[in-house]
């Protein structure tokens, strides 16, 4: 058998449910509004009620789940009785898409998030840039031209008013387009003879100079190739800054996808005792399997609070920059349809290989040509006569990470090939400003469509994409049950929202699921991680403005408080 799955399988098994217990929990939290996460699903036939008042956690898992009475006889000498004075609690959430070193990273340079136009862009560049030292890169990013007026994409000669010579390269809030100024692309060699990179494209003027704009990763690597990358230090600051963003808001654990080396400064915090968010990192798609090997097996898979998990492809960009890849043209931009990725044999012939030795698949795919192609590299992956998968008679859980806008058929794909849908409700907050302009009122129907994946048995994960949108869970709780705007003025395609129940467990079972943990993440019952929030109201009872509204008192990871809202009042003991 396949050592990864395998280990993958023992994980499971050894982190399953159980109510042996030989020592007295460590604290009992008693008198309190909880919300176990059973019973989500009208198929749960858990013995767990789906509200209890009392939960005792034992070595950083949940001992017991029940009446305050009940679980105070489990008291012994050295046990902590918290009294939570009715306070809501639930399980953690699992952000099922993150990526936090560019979080943190974004937060530690230039952060262009939320930038209303482009003079306040210039202006935060500017303000870094009179501190710089001479020849240090700008970096930062967070931009998005579809709020500013007029929509228009910044050029080179916008940012080299402001850089000071110094060179500069600033990302869209979407990762997958960014600006450069003039000295980068000196530096780069990029000219008006640089041909455009497979898979990516180089805005170019009139005259056919680039006029800055930079599309798709395969043309981005150009510029970073000589971009001095970041130290260990600056990295662990980074994942340091993110992670703490994500525990204020509830999130206790993450599916990230960072650089290699943002992967070993994670295991520096562990080692140091400072990692207190659980991270699964995903590994580059296109990495050689041999080198896919060394780096699964560098760090144990039953570690629950880091390890490896699936490999991300990509197979287009996104809808806000109409890089995403299209049966037919935008609608706003009738000679473009996108930018696919791969080839599809060879995208086909390498899931073939990845999936035959074990690796789960997880692959970016916005428009509905991109989700077609990934769909076709999963089904011939699984017909392969050598698949690991159809030998041990699981379910591989490959997933397509957003899936924006599908063809009408996908639905029915996705469910026959047990696909996860992973996708990001907070995404609509942004795009529901622009999303039919570029799809028209046919297409638009089948995009950001949570209702028609459920009605379809499809697995729905959901996660943020952090930081192109905000960490923030209740964000997404918020647009998935009114598929509004936050103003609550306009609703985009209201016949997909789904249900609060079906939201939260998208975002703690479903995507523990995602992962293989649901043995033993995402509820609050004998056997599970000791993952939970505190938070300032009942969000079962909240209206759609108070669930958008909430606050997180307190974080809880393996049993430890890990993070506390300044203005909580101290739990009574």
């Amino acid at each position: 058998m396949n050592p990864r799955i395998l280990t993958t399988l023992l994980l499971l098994a050894l982190a399953a449910p159980t109510l042996a217990q030989t020592t007295p929990p460590g604290t009992i939290y008693i008198h309190g509004n909880i919300v176990t996460g059973t019973h989500l699903r009208q198929q749960d036939t858990s013995p767990t009620p789906a509200h209890v008042t009392a939960i005792a956690i034992a070595n950083g898992k949940i001992l017991a789940a029940g009446t305050d009475a009940d679980l105070l006889k489990l008291k012994g000498p050295q046990t902590k009785i918290i009294d939570l004075n009715g306070a809501f609690v639930m399980p953690g959430f699992n952000d099922a898409h993150t990526h936090i070193a560019s979080a943190g990273q974004q937060k530690l340079t230039i952060d262009l998030d939320h930038v209303a136009n482009l003079a306040e862009m210039q202006q935060r560049i500017k303000t870094f840039a009179t501190t710089a030292q001479p020849g240090t890169w700008l970096q930062g990013g967070g931009w998005d031209h579809t709020i500013w007026p007029g929509k228009t994409l910044p050029t080179r000669q916008d940012i080299d008013a402001v850089t000071a010579g110094h060179p500069a390269i600033l990302g869209r809030t979407d990762g997958h387009i960014a600006v450069v100024n003039t000295a980068a692309l000196a530096a780069a060699n990029i000219t008006a003879a640089t041909p455009d990179p497979e898979g990516a494209k180089i805005d170019r003027d009139a005259n056919g100079n680039p006029t800055g704009i930079i599309r798709e990763r395969p043309a981005l690597a150009l510029i970073y190739k000589v971009v001095p990358p970041p130290t260990r230090d600056e990295r662990t600051r980074a994942l340091e800054v993110a992670m703490a963003d994500a525990l204020a808001h509830g999130v206790t654990s993450v599916q990230d996808f960072s650089d290699w080396e943002d992967f070993q400064a994670l295991e520096d915090l562990e080692k140091s005792g400072n990692l207190h968010l659980r991270v699964a990192e995903w590994l580059a798609f296109d990495t050689p399997v041999d080198t896919l090997k060394q780096r699964q097996a560098s760090h144990p898979q039953s570690d629950a609070f880091l390890h490896t998990t699936m490999l991300k492809g990509f197979m287009d960009g996104s809808l806000g920059s109409r890089t995403a890849a299209l049966n037919a043209p935008y609608s706003d931009d009738p000679g473009n349809s996108g930018i696919p990725r791969y080839d599809q044999t060879k995208l086909n012939a390498m899931a073939k290989e990845r999936a035959e030795v074990g690796f789960q698949l997880g692959f970016h795919a916005i428009g509905d040509r991109a989700n077609d192609m990934a769909l076709d590299a999963f089904e011939q992956a699984l017909r392969s006569p050598h698949n690991v998968f159809d030998q041990l008679t699981v379910i591989p859980r490959f997933r397509i990470e957003h899936a924006q806008v599908v063809s009408p058929g996908a639905f029915d794909r996705f469910a026959k090939l047990h696909v996860i849908a992973s996708m990001q409700p907070s995404h609509l907050l942004t795009d529901m400003n622009w999303a039919e302009a570029r799809l028209g009122p046919e297409r638009v129907k089948y995009s950001y469509a949570w209702r028609s994946f459920l009605d379809h048995n499809v697995v729905l994960a959901f996660g943020t994409d952090y930081p192109v949108e905000s960490i923030n869970p209740f964000r997404g709780l918020y647009a998935a049950v009114t598929r509004q705007n936050e103003a609550g003025t306009k609703t985009y395609q209201p016949q997909e929202k789904i249900t609060l129940n079906e939201a939260l467990y998208a975002y703690t079972q479903a995507s523990a699921y995602a992962q293989n943990a649901e043995k033993f993440k995402g509820r609050l019952e004998p056997g599970y991680l000791a993952d939970l929030v505190i938070l300032d109201r009942d969000i079962t009872k909240a209206t759609p403005q108070e669930l958008l509204h909430t606050q997180v008192l307190r974080t809880i990871v393996n049993g430890e408080t890990v993070y506390t809202n300044p203005k909580t009042p101290p739990l009574s003991k």
